[in-house]
């Protein structure tokens, strides 16, 4: 039985865009969440106002405070839901950059300690007719690196620019059933894992 009670989600879009399609598909999966029980945490990645990642910037002055509480945020929940647009057919800078941060030692803890076993969901929306499906392939890609079991579903929103209406619900209601159906697949995974931690 899926009840979402206890879980923490933490929630990010890497587009730093007013009125982006990712934070609208970010805001309704997040709903669903909320609606089965979950606690949900939504993070702007663009107020950590992160530097490009710098190996001289690091050894200077360490990680960046911002970055070790977005990294704190990490380990302190129990999954990720991380919207994505596409950049030339993959992340935009903005999100990978935020995950290199915070893949970095941080005193003497191991950075990506905060990532393993971590359960994801992932989704985007584009203008093209493929939902970004060629930035996620490649944001699976870097997540499962850094440890992460991220769901073999997803949501995509192709044409996103007439995906929404006025309320930020989708217009098509086949793409508001899959988008429901991604945030119980991930309480019913974060549930699982927590589960198999405790027996």
């Amino acid at each position: 039985m899926i009840t979402g009670r206890g879980v923490k989600i933490l929630a990010f879009s890497g587009s730093s865009r007013r009125g982006s399609w990712n934070r609208l598909a970010l805001a309704f999966v997040s709903k669903s969440l909320e609606e089965a029980g979950c606690g949900v945490t939504t993070v702007d990645l663009r107020a950590l106002n992160l530097p490009i990642y710098d190996g001289n910037l690091e050894e200077a002055g360490g990680v960046p405070e911002s970055a070790r509480v977005f990294h704190g945020m990490i380990q302190s929940h129990h999954g990720l839901l991380v919207a994505s647009p596409e950049y030339n057919g993959s992340v935009p800078p903005l999100l990978k950059n935020a995950l290199d941060w915070c893949s970095r030692p941080i005193g003497t803890a191991n950075g990506l300690d905060a990532f393993r076993g971590k359960f994801a969901a992932l989704a985007s929306a584009s203008a093209g007719p493929f939902g970004g499906v060629r930035a996620l392939g490649h944001l699976r890609s870097i997540l499962a690196k850094m440890g992460v079991n991220v769901l073999p579903d997803e949501l995509l929103v192709p044409v996103a620019f007439n995906a929404f209406d006025e309320d930020g619900k989708f217009r098509d209601s086949n793409l508001g059933k899959i988008a429901t159906a991604l945030a119980r697949s991930l309480v019913y995974s974060v549930e699982a894992g927590l589960s198999a931690v405790i027996d």
